[in-house]
């Protein structure tokens, strides 16, 4: 049983959460696939693509600023974050998320990797190293203090490699149990982590508000939402 196997994972094993939107939304953050692929009513491609940037970039300026703007007007970490927070205790939990908000932050998780980017940093166009702390409106007037360049948004666009990847196959590698919270299955590399812990034969736990894409890969599945789906699942690890 898979709960058993669970229950086998001794203390300071390391353990790999992949984190989406739908343990954001709880804390009043809109997801892209709310509406039929519209984001605060943008197609994805006008807003989250190369593309968009390079053919309306005071569109897709605005757009992150207004996100910014919502995400540090109050928006706090909900009880699935601070779960997440409570294993650290037991487990060396690192989160590899999808999601653009520092919400993991917020609670205190201590190890985390933004796949996706971060909607508090902005980065120069010619150098994806030249990264800096952003809370503020971003436009074209602002240039890349190191080199001069124009300055985006840090966040990878549909089209763009995902940040870290190295190191979240390293992490993988060292990790005794994968849990996915809150995301589609639909967008990779992310959806295809799973697949990478079953050829490893490592147990795989989703939980999400409903079935995933790819729910027939997982050994274990709570749908319900995240912040109850973590804590139900806390309790089958600690007990």
């Amino acid at each position: 049983m898979i709960s058993e196997r669970l229950l086998q994972i001794p203390a300071n094993s390391s353990i790999f959460v992949l984190t989406g939107a739908g343990i954001s939304k709880e804390s009043g953050i809109q997801t892209f696939r709310d509406s039929d692929g519209l984001w605060n009513n943008h197609r994805i491609e006008d807003v989250a693509s190369p593309e968009g940037f390079y053919r309306n970039p005071s569109l897709v300026y605005d757009f992150y600023n207004n996100r910014r703007k919502e995400l540090n007007s109050g928006t706090e970490p909900n009880k699935g974050h601070f779960d997440l927070v409570e294993l650290e205790k037991t487990f060396k939990i690192n989160i590899i998320t999808q999601n653009i908000d520092d919400l993991h932050e917020k609670a205190g998780s201590s190890s985390i990797i933004h796949m996706h980017g971060e909607l508090n940093k902005a980065r120069c166009i010619m150098n994806d190293e030249h990264l800096f702390d952003w809370f503020q409106d971003l436009n074209e007037t602002h240039k890349c203090p190191n080199c001069g360049s124009q300055m985006r948004p840090a966040i990878v666009w549909f089209g763009e490699m995902p940040l870290q990847m190295k190191e979240i196959h390293d992490l993988a590698e060292q990790s005794s149990l994968f849990v996915s919270i809150g995301t589609s299955g639909e967008v990779y590399p992310a959806a295809g982590f799973v697949t990478m812990f079953r050829d490893m034969l490592k147990p795989t736990v989703e939980l999400n508000l409903e079935p995933s894409r790819n729910q027939d890969q997982f050994d274990l599945s709570i749908h319900k939402p995240a912040s109850i789906a973590v804590e139900e699942f806390t309790k089958l690890l600690l007990k």
